[in-house]
């Protein structure tokens, strides 16, 4: 199988569901949430690349929520009035257990703090930054399509457990806080 299928060459993908495929622009709303949230999947990979298995609890939570990056895509691409949700109903009080977790770790925050630090702290920043577009793109979603608001509370809390988890990188190479001076 080639990687390449020349369908996309002139602006249009396809969304499915029951067998059968919806080409669609590739700016449309759900083409723009999935591929927002490709681009945080990818920067937590890089993440990932930086952090050492077992200096953290983090890189197996990251992994687990990579995995999971996918599934809400999957649901994102399924333009079946019944599709049956691939986004797991655990999977947003996984990410509440974890930050809960990683937190009792941390000193209590008394500012505002900067992204930066060790790279994989910075990276997991960014990726939060991503996280928040894909909450905002999919809040217009979720406006024209209920069904998906559990996908906008998954995001809204990944971007919490990512600003957590930064903070965590950072101390697990000893690294402060950046304090924000403003």
């Amino acid at each position: 199988m080639k990687i390449y299928t020349k369908t996309g060459d002139t602006g249009v993908t396809s969304l499915w569901g029951h067998g059968n495929l919806k080409r669609v622009s590739k700016d449309d709303l759900r083409v723009d949430i999935y591929g927002t949230i490709d681009e945080a999947n990818a920067v937590i990979g890089v993440a990932v690349s930086f952090l050492e298995e077992g200096e953290s609890a983090v890189p197996p939570m990251l992994k687990t929520i990579q995995n999971t990056l996918f599934a809400l895509g999957a649901d994102l691409s399924n333009v079946s009035p019944d599709r049956e949700n691939r986004l797991s109903e655990d999977a947003t009080s996984a990410l509440e257990k974890w930050i809960d977790q990683l937190e009792d770790s941390l000193p209590a925050l008394t500012q505002f703090i900067l992204p930066g630090g060790c790279p994989a702290a910075a990276l997991l920043h960014q990726a939060r930054t991503v996280v928040r577009r894909a909450e905002r793109r999919m809040v217009i979603l979720v406006q024209a399509d209920e069904s998906f608001g559990p996908h906008l509370q998954y995001l809204n809390r990944l971007s919490d457990f990512l600003f957590v988890a930064a903070r965590v990188a950072n101390k697990t190479k000893g690294l402060p806080d950046i304090k924000a001076e403003f």
